[in-house]
């Protein structure tokens, strides 16, 4: 019995220790990181599942997946691109969250649905009526004057439909623009992670730089730091806005995205080249590189 009450009470300061050093090590790590600026190496998804990075795997990231992630989610940050770190996060004994821009969208809170339901008016029952009244029509004039009102009604039943039917379309394409802004808006994140608990030394901003070192830049963002005008672009600016700040665009063309029309301009200013994406008139994408 002795033995078994010392086993709970060792179990129990185990705990306790680990708990504390758990926040520590993250709080060191938030020290080290948030509020900083760093450039992406690779091209972001736009969702909360970010990019998977095994830094101790002879492969660390599958970028078969990370590849099907952009294409189901559209990309947040595009390589060069500079972010600020929003949070890191140390999850149990699993993997770190190093997380970009607001880490990713489908987070508690985000709305991901853009379905509108279109509810087709069916036969009515005038409709219905004027079928009756044709069967049992006395003669040809009466049954001839009820099939033109029949068709009238069927005629006008469709339009109404039809004028649905493309308000919804209508409507589901100005979601899934918003959507598609907002999901830009939302960032991206590394999920840092080990198969068989992190590694100590994994736990401290030299060992968290070393893991993201081929996918994160952590030190470039002194070649821009120069332009005030580049760095107060954020998502979210009109057309008219932007090249208030930065000049007329410097090339110009038009990609489809499915129902969407993305207007692609690039924009040279001190020094700096200028990508962006628009929709609806909207910045939603942007990378800053030298020129």
């Amino acid at each position: 019995m002795r033995i078994s009450i010392l086993a709970s009470m060792a179990a129990g300061a185990l705990i306790a220790i680990a708990r504390p050093l758990h926040a520590q090590t993250e709080a060191v790590l938030r020290q080290a990181f948030e509020g900083k600026v760093v450039a992406v190496k690779i091209d972001m998804p736009a969702t909360q599942r970010g990019v998977d990075v095994y830094p101790l795997d002879p492969m660390p990231i599958d970028f078969r997946e990370v590849a099907q992630r952009l294409k189901d989610n559209s990309t947040a940050l595009r390589i060069g691109q500079q972010v600020m770190v929003t949070k890191v996060v140390v999850k149990k004994n699993s993997h770190i969250e190093f997380q970009l821009g607001g880490g990713g969208y489908g987070t508690a809170g985000d709305n991901t649905s853009t379905d509108v339901t279109v509810v087709s008016q069916g036969e009515t029952k005038a409709e219905k009526a004027l079928r009756d009244s044709i069967k049992h029509a006395p003669g040809p004039t009466k049954r001839k004057q009820f099939e033109k009102e029949l068709a009238s009604l069927r005629e006008e039943r469709e339009r109404e439909n039809a004028r649905a039917e493309a308000e919804a379309k209508q409507a589901q394409s100005v979601m899934e623009a918003n959507l598609r802004a907002k999901r830009a808006e939302s960032g991206s994140r590394f999920n840092v992670r080990y198969r068989n608990g992190i590694p100590g030394d994994a736990l401290t901003p030299d060992g968290l730089m070393r893991a993201l070192g081929q996918y994160v830049d952590f030190g470039s963002t002194s070649s821009v730091a120069s332009s005030g005008v580049v760095l107060s672009l954020r998502k979210g600016l009109l057309l008219d806005e932007v090249e208030t700040l930065l000049g007329p665009a410097a090339t110009a063309s038009e990609t489809k995205e499915g129902r969407l029309t993305v207007l692609n301009r690039t924009y040279k200013k001190d020094g700096q080249k200028v990508s962006a994406s628009f929709v609806n008139g909207v910045l939603i994408d942007f990378a800053i590189t030298p020129q």
